[in-house]
């Protein structure tokens, strides 16, 4: 028995530490994007400005100007899209967080032998379970949302 907990104990850590892991990288790549946004919004200002001023420039240049900040325009809806599914992923860590600490505390209730609980530990089992569910249901929600933004996408 206690060679199971032990077991189940060094598994939630390693989980623990992957979600961890997941949520630096995370956090490292949304500020990526932060920055590249900044970078792209100067490169925007700079073309724009330049489209603005050159009323007498060559069309072909005007073309290449606005090919460009059409370009840049691209470029920042695809590092919105992707940051949009990161804070989707983020969510999904902090419900994955959430459900393996409520398995837990439901797993201590439930170890625990029916004639030993008290009602106070069958109604906090059944709160337990209920935030549990709702847990999963977001998880599934989440889910969703993100297999309806990639079909959109295609």
């Amino acid at each position: 028995y206690s060679t199971c907990e032990r077991t189940l104990a060094r598994r939630a850590r390693e989980a623990h530490m992957k979600r961890f892991c997941k949520a630096q990288a995370i956090q490292r790549r949304l500020e990526e994007i932060e920055v590249t946004f900044r970078e792209l919004e100067q490169q925007g200002i700079k073309v724009e400005k330049l489209l603005r001023d050159e009323n007498g420039s060559l069309a072909d240049q005007q073309a290449q100007w606005t090919n460009q900040l059409l370009y840049l325009v691209q470029k920042k809806n695809s590092l919105m899209s992707e940051e949009s599914d990161l804070m989707i992923a983020v969510q999904e860590l902090k419900l994955e967080e959430q459900q393996q600490q409520l398995d837990k505390k439901l797993r201590s209730y439930m170890n625990k032998e029916e004639n030993l609980k008290t009602p106070e530990d069958r109604k906090a089992e059944q709160e337990i379970l209920a935030q549990l569910l709702k847990v999963v249901n977001d998880r599934n929600l989440l889910i969703q949302m993100q297999e309806e933004k990639r079909l959109s996408e295609l």
